[in-house]
C-alpha cells in the first residue's frame, strides 16, 4: 500500500499536511472579453473568461429581477496524460457547471443587472486535482476583472483525510487514496460557506477537523487572490497615468 504521508509528516510532493500547493494568479489575460483570469494550483492550471452583463442570448429566459448566470466548463484534451475525447458535456463537466452557477449566484449582486446575462467560461488547461477549486478561484478573479459587482470574493479550497491525517489541497495522486474529501467555497469577509461538496460519508467529529483546515486554506487563497487584484489595479492605474 502506498504511503501518502511519511512518519516525518511529509507528503509525496514534500508538503506538510497543512501546506497549499503554489498558487499563481493573473488577471486580464485577454482583450476580446469583459474579464479574464488565469490561476494555477500546483500543476492544475485553469483559464476563465467572462462576458457580460449583456442581453440574454437567443433561446435564453430573461429574469425580470436579476441577471441570469450561465457557465460552461471544459477540459482541454491535452490536460491529462490520458487523452480526453469528451472535453465538455460529460457528467462531471455538467455537475461543475451547476456548482459554478449556484456559487456565483450567491456572490454576484445579480439584482443590479435585471433581464441580462453573465457568461462564465472555464477551461482546464492542465489537470492535477482540485479542478473545481481552481475554477472557482479563477472565476472570481475574472468576474472582478469584468467589473461585475460582487458581495465579496468567492474563495475555494479542498481538504482530505489520508492515512488518518487531514491534508490540505489534494493533488491527483493523493486523490487516488480515495479518502474523504471536502471542498468548500466561502465569502471570506464573513466566512459564510456558499458551496460544500463531500465525496464520502464521515463522522461529525472528523468533519469539523476537515472544515477547520479548509477555512485556514481559504484564508491563504484569499490573500493570494487579493494580491493579484491589487497588482492588476496598480498596473492599470500606472498605465492610465502614463497615458495622461
Amino acid at each position: 500500500m502506498a504511503e501518502y504521508v511519511s512518519p516525518e509528516g511529509l507528503r509525496l510532493d514534500g508538503r506538510r499536511p497543512n501546506d497549499l500547493r503554489r498558487v499563481v494568479c493573473r488577471l486580464g489575460q485577454f482583450r476580446n472579453c469583459d474579464g479574464s483570469a488565469y490561476v494555477e494550483h500546483g500543476n492544475t492550471k485553469v483559464l476563465v473568461v467572462v462576458y457580460g452583463p449583456h442581453e440574454v442570448s437567443a433561446g435564453g429566459i430573461a429574469l425580470h429581477d436579476r441577471a441570469l448566470i450561465r457557465t460552461e466548463f471544459s477540459t482541454a484534451t491535452f490536460s491529462t496524460q490520458e487523452r480526453k475525447f469528451r472535453p465538455k458535456g460529460d457528467k462531471k463537466s455538467t455537475e461543475l457547471e451547476v456548482l459554478l452557477s449556484r456559487t456565483f449566484a450567491e456572490a454576484i449582486i445579480t439584482d443590479l443587472y435585471p433581464r441580462s446575462q453573465i457568461d462564465i467560461f472555464v477551461q482546464v488547461l492542465q489537470s492535477d486535482g482540485g479542478e473545481a477549486v481552481a475554477a472557482i478561484n479563477a472565476a472570481t478573479l475574472a468576474v472582478i476583472d469584468a467589473g461585475v459587482a460582487m458581495r465579496d470574493y468567492v474563495v475555494a479550497c479542498s481538504v482530505g483525510c489520508i492515512d488518518g491525517v487531514n491534508v490540505l489541497d489534494l493533488n491527483r495522486t493523493e486523490m487516488g487514496a480515495r479518502g474523504p474529501e471536502l471542498t468548500i467555497a466561502i465569502l471570506p469577509k464573513t466566512d459564510r460557506i456558499v458551496t460544500t461538496t463531500m465525496e464520502s460519508r464521515i463522522h461529525t467529529d472528523q468533519f469539523k477537523g476537515l472544515l477547520d483546515l479548509a477555512l485556514v486554506g481559504c484564508g491563504s487563497v484569499y490573500a493570494a487572490l487579493r494580491e493579484a487584484v491589487v497588482s492588476r489595479t496598480e498596473g492599470l492605474a500606472a498605465t492610465s497615468v502614463g497615458i495622461k
